[in-house]
């Protein structure tokens, strides 16, 4: 059968018949994997659909590890590591922009920034080469200011790599949030309108939440994972204390944080423990109750936090006021817009482990630069620079890295 052909027709066990379907045709080259791929459509159903899976083992068929198809345009040449790994992240993808910065890796976006930093360090060690070998011809000198200039442009591409990372990690694997605010502020009201249904006990008892409650949340195109935290206030309850000292460690942890403030009551001495526990370059400010008479005098949030969003959980539960309001802040204050799909980026702690340790291998060689060390000996140190460079393109990949990430496959893809 030639390839790009479909052909109709009965899919039978033996001598029974199972269902009829279409059988697609891709000769290799011009398959996903590189190989010959035959694929069969039939109605579906589960059992339907697993009878004629037996059937196909029955006639020599092997059932498909997770993400063999992708592994074997791997091992075929038809796609790098850093590809093979963007399409996990497509599969995965809950936003529109991590859908298309991940098609923008899938594109080869990173790797051939990866071939610019690797071609740079070529640059240098051929420099070195040359010259150790050949003092007597007319290679050119290779110069300590030569060496710390090429060295350094070097790192500067690693440095802007790794500073992308957490903005990348955070698209990827969901943004970590904890809502936190004084007992009764209208954290859990806030939750549940975000969430769309009650995850957390809305109370007017203050301290009713104790336990932290999580959710993951898709805000617009961002993804949350977010911890309603107990309120912060004086309290001999046991129970309550842990629940207060759990929220402390969370607020450490988070990505983010929305601190809540009741605009129906003026600022208290708990709100300001908060504002004294809050760091400004992760804190979106939240003035909740805005359907209420206003008592809260904003400018000491505003001082410390920046502009809050002020808005009502109560009332703006079936508009999605609130969630738009919020996602437009917490994209703001973590300037999520700043990863250019076509530049590639830094998605998981493989990729930035080999950056880590590349840049660690670049650092060591322009400490020897500068101190003098013959540049034979720093050539050592740039082949350990290299290699960690290919091995996040998987040019120098051994197995157990390859069968690492391919882990995160579900089956076949």
């Amino acid at each position: 059968m030639q390839g790009y052909r479909a052909a109709y027709g009965r899919i039978f066990d033996g001598d029974e018949q199972l269902d009829d379907g279409v059988l697609l045709m891709y000769r290799a080259p011009h398959s996903y994997t590189g190989e010959d791929t035959a694929e069969i459509s039939c109605h579906g159903g589960i059992y339907v659909t697993r009878r004629v899976l037996s059937a196909c083992v029955k006639a020599g068929a092997q059932p498909a590890a997770p993400g063999e198809f992708t592994k074997r345009a791997l091992l075929n040449g038809k796609l790098s590591l850093t590809q093979a790994e963007a399409v996990a992240d497509i599969i995965s993808a809950q936003g529109d922009q991590l859908l298309n910065c991940a098609n923008g890796q899938r594109e080869g976006a990173l790797y051939r920034r990866m071939e610019k930093c690797a071609d740079s360090i070529m640059e240098v060690s051929s420099q070195i080469s040359a010259w150790v070998d050949y003092p007597d011809d007319d290679t050119p000198v290779v110069t300590q200011e030569w060496l710390c200039e090429k060295l350094s442009a070097v790192r500067g591409m690693f440095a802007c790599l790794l500073s992308g990372y957490d903005t990348g990690r955070m698209l990827r694997e969901g943004i970590s949030c904890a809502i936190v605010g004084k007992p009764n502020a209208g954290k859990s009201t806030l939750m549940n309108s975000l969430a769309g249904q009650q995850r957390s006990i809305v109370s007017d008892i203050e301290g009713t939440t104790r336990d932290i409650v999580e959710e993951t949340i898709a805000l617009g195109d961002i993804v949350l994972r977010v911890a309603d935290c107990a309120g912060i206030r004086d309290t001999d309850d046991a129970v309550e204390k842990i629940g207060v000292d759990i929220m402390l460690k969370k607020l450490e942890n988070a990505d983010i944080v929305l601190a809540v403030f009741d605009g129906s009551r003026e600022l208290s001495g708990e709100d300001r423990r908060l504002l004294e526990l809050l760091d400004p370059a992760k804190t979106v400010a939240v003035v909740n109750k805005s359907d209420l008479p206003q008592k809260l005098e904003l400018n000491e949030i505003s001082a410390k936090l920046g502009a809050p969003a002020v808005i009502s959980a109560k009332s703006g539960e079936n508009s999605g006021e609130p969630a738009k309001l919020l996602e437009k802040a917490v994209s703001e204050k973590l300037d999520l817009g700043r990863l250019d799909p076509d530049a590639g980026f830094l998605a998981n702690e493989r990729q930035r482990d080999c950056i880590i340790r590349a840049d660690s291998a670049l650092n060591s060689a322009l400490e020897a630069a500068q101190l003098g060390v013959t540049p034979d000996a720093v050539g050592v140190m740039l082949e350990e620079a290299l290699d960690a460079v290919y091995e996040l393109s998987g040019k120098r990949a051994g197995d157990e890295v390859i069968d690492e990430v391919f882990r995160r496959f579900c089956v076949g893809k």
